[in-house]
């Protein structure tokens, strides 16, 4: 079982090598991974996903692709008391991957930090709020990568509002 393992692993490497060797083949790449949080999992997701940033108007589209965008359930109740959550209606994968990037951006940069902190503050009390604000953040980060992509330029955190 332990050999099996080492195997699977190994076949992994290989493929998140030839993976890298694709993505690397696209200029859009380069600029996703200046994007902190971002490694070569999460930047060829992103690439994947998005594909050609010019089919998008907005960034409303592109929060939408990924399944980020608020929806409230009002079935049976005044609009005043429905909660908004995210839809979950886009690609699973692509949320997956940048819920992970945030979460390593708001530990290890100051920048994210700084703006996870922002978004959490008066609200540290609120029951499941640091993974609602890594949400936010997650659709924040796609909308730099997209527009990054756009732009063909590189992550510059002092655009980034704190």
């Amino acid at each position: 079982m332990a050999d099996r393992l080492a195997e699977k692993g190994a076949q992994l490497e290989d493929v998140m090598q030839r993976i890298e060797q694709v993505c690397r083949r696209f200029a859009s790449y380069r600029h996703l991974r200046s994007i902190p949080g971002f490694g070569p999992y999460v930047a060829a997701v992103v690439l994947a996903t998005i594909g050609d940033p010019n089919r998008f108007r907005g960034r409303r589209q592109v929060i939408r692709l990924a399944g980020l965008d608020l929806n409230a359930k009002r079935s049976g109740r005044h609009s005043e008391s429905a909660v908004p959550v995210i839809s979950k209606r886009g690609n699973a994968d692509l949320r997956y991957a940048l819920y992970q990037a945030a979460q390593i951006a708001s530990y290890h940069n100051e920048h994210f930090r700084g703006l996870f902190i922002r978004y959490l503050k008066g609200r540290e009390k609120e029951r499941g709020i640091k993974t609602k604000v890594r949400v936010k953040l997650s659709a924040k980060m796609l909308v730099i990568a997209w527009t990054l992509m756009k732009d063909n330029t590189d992550f510059d955190p002092s655009l980034l509002i704190v």
